[in-house]
């Protein structure tokens, strides 16, 4: 029997490129799959260690190979490139998977379960729908400026002003583009309905998950970042601590330093971009709406207001309420105010 200590597999759509090394690292088992034997393959191998690239697919087959009873492990695509010799085939991105994995300072992406990929649907229909509005908002305003007519942004105001339009017959409009303009309010009606389905999709997930209560209690969070953060960490075990999380979603300055010279730049930018996005848009908020400067959260908001400018301390907040949720995560307690500065280490 093969003594398989790592499995890296090169996963595809129909193909698939198996690569298996032992404890010392030597390769002893190598392999192409069709998609529909990959499973039974798998399962008749060695309990061993498998790793995949995080990529379209991977959670799914780690759920596969997990059932049974393989540890499985996701490595991100960037990490692997550097390990890959000689020419780029699917034998040799498999060794590479494997090379990397090995390495003991690598980093993993957490496999997600199907009830986190549920939530992550939610939120990627809703992200697509709200730029559709977006896009959709911008060409009424710019189609209806070649016509002389000046729609005042935003989606409630875009929606009312273009009923108006509509039924104003002293404008330029024609019989063809007011018929078009009938569609166009059609199209933006439908879109922001479906929105608010998603919308209350994801207010009923918040409202059943203990979790997601708890993280409401940071400010700042609302339904939108709470299910998106249960979404993509499952366990905060998985981090070493608070900062590890907030690296993880690229909230802390990339470097650039040599000898005893040391220079921070702008944040890195790694990670979960949509996650990241939600948490300065509700540092934003907190920045701007926060009044309460009686407790250490709300003394350590305006001190930074009051030190940085509008973007910068969002950002600054939205990687100590990386810290925070760290916590809220990692004690299963509700944020308390007062001790921002413990639960933010």
């Amino acid at each position: 029997m093969m003594d398989i200590h790592m499995l890296g597999i090169d996963i595809a759509k129909n193909i698939f490129q198996l690569h298996g090394a032992d404890h010392s690292g030597k390769s002893i088992f190598k392999k192409r799959v069709a998609r529909d034997q990959l499973a039974n393959t798998v399962a008749n191998l060695p309990l061993c260690e498998i790793v995949m690239e995080a990529c379209s697919g991977s959670n799914y087959w780690a759920r596969i190979f997990q059932e049974s009873g393989h540890t499985v492990k996701l490595i991100s695509p960037q990490f692997v490139t550097p390990f890959v010799k000689t020419n780029k085939n699917d034998a040799n991105d498999a060794e590479a998977i494997v090379e990397a994995a090995s390495r003991p300072s690598m980093n993993f992406v957490p496999v997600k379960q199907i009830a986190q990929q549920d939530i992550q649907l939610i939120h990627r229909v809703r992200s697509r729908l709200s730029k559709n509005r977006t896009a959709l908002i911008n060409e009424i305003r710019g189609l209806n400026v070649e016509y002389g007519i000046i729609v005042t942004p935003g989606a409630a105001k875009v929606r009312k002003s273009l009923c108006s339009i509509i039924s104003d017959e002293k404008n330029e409009l024609t019989d063809l583009s007011r018929a078009c303009m009938q569609e166009l309010y059609d199209e933006l009606v439908e879109v922001e309905k479906r929105l608010k389905q998603q919308d209350k999709k994801i207010k009923n997930i918040c409202k059943n998950n203990d979790t997601c209560r708890r993280l409401l209690t940071v400010p700042g969070v609302g339904e939108l970042t709470a299910t998106a953060m249960i979404a993509s960490v499952s366990n905060a075990n998985e981090f070493n601590n608070g900062r590890h999380l907030s690296a993880w979603l690229g909230l802390v300055p990339r470097q650039s330093s040599s000898g005893n010279k040391q220079v921070l730049l702008g944040i890195s930018k790694r990670g979960d971009r949509y996650l990241r996005m939600l948490l300065i848009h509700g540092a934003r908020a907190v920045l701007t709406r926060y009044k309460n400067t009686e407790n250490d959260y709300g003394r350590w908001v305006l001190g930074k207001k009051s030190t940085l400018n509008l973007n910068k301390a969002a950002v600054a907040l939205a990687n100590k309420n990386a810290r925070i949720i760290y916590s809220v995560l990692k004690t299963g307690c509700e944020f308390e105010s007062n001790h921002c500065h413990k639960v933010a280490a």
